[in-house]
């Protein structure tokens, strides 16, 4: 008996380890816009969710503040 209690808890942590990644990566994330004063420094809602499309706000893709601005970020 305690040895099938162990395998159910080792499966359920497995199975809610899976879901709280997915979860985090469905979360919104900080992008950045151009500004007329500034590179980079307008504030937007992105996401890193490859799946949809890419983040854009006012006409402008926006960016993660990784590489110099460069991170690809995606439609919250």
């Amino acid at each position: 008996m305690p040895f099938t209690a162990a395998v159910v808890l080792g499966i359920s942590g497995a199975f809610f380890t899976t879901s709280m990644q997915s979860a985090s990566k469905l979360a919104p994330r900080d992008g950045y816009i151009n500004s007329l004063s500034g590179v980079c420094d307008v504030q937007v809602q992105c996401s890193d969710n490859s799946n949809n499309p890419i983040c854009k706000a006012n006409g402008q893709t926006a960016f993660g503040k990784a590489n110099n601005c460069a991170e690809t970020l995606y439609m919250p």
